[in-house]
């Protein structure tokens, strides 16, 4: 078995990788979704992964962070939390539709089809976000996300993902946008 891999260092990605389930062909047949329910039941693990991502931010941004933006839906359970812990606002990145006027969408590719997102407009400008989700896969998700981020008048000036799926090269996608700490990398 090979060592478990994070940018919190190996207890936090073991304590992650601990509490994640693997879900065959959901949501539909040839992906495995990871289920990240198990490692929010859990305080402790929850806490602890919460606190390293707050630990990093307060260790690498000289300036502090204005906002935690977290992408709908998982990643706003991240973000509620790391606000908190960061003492910051929080903004919600959210389906198409679900926001009311005015907002900025953006259509993006998912590994398994195409989904469009929207920020609200009038809350960003010259604001500080560190942009936040559960998982990196192909990366689609969070550059679209920074894209409108930046549209909406916000620095993007770090990325945060409880797991990054490396064997998809999301990363590479992302190259350039903000510094990306994942604390778990399979």
């Amino acid at each position: 078995m090979s060592a478990v891999v994070g940018d919190a260092g190996a207890d936090v990605a073991e304590l992650i990788a601990a509490r994640l389930r693997d879900v065959p062909d959901f949501p539909q047949p040839g992906i495995v979704f990871k289920d990240i329910a198990p490692l929010l039941a859990d305080a402790a693990a929850f806490g602890a992964a919460i606190h390293a991502l707050g630990d990093h931010v307060r260790a690498n941004h000289a300036q502090s962070v204005d906002l935690v933006a977290g992408v709908e839906a998982r990643g706003f359970l991240i973000a509620g939390a790391l606000a908190r812990e960061l003492n910051c606002g929080l903004l919600p990145v959210r389906k198409a539709g679900k926001l009311p006027p005015p907002t900025v969408r953006r259509t993006y590719t998912l590994e398994y089809g195409t989904a469009e997102i929207e920020v609200p407009l009038g809350l960003l400008d010259g604001r500080r976000v560190l942009l936040v989700d559960d998982v990196l896969a192909t990366g689609g998700t969070l550059r679209a996300a920074a894209a409108l981020l930046h549209e909406a008048g916000g620095t993007v000036v770090g990325l945060g993902v409880l797991l990054e799926l490396g064997f998809l090269d999301g990363r590479a996608l992302l190259d350039g946008l903000a510094p990306l700490h994942a604390l778990l990398r399979v």
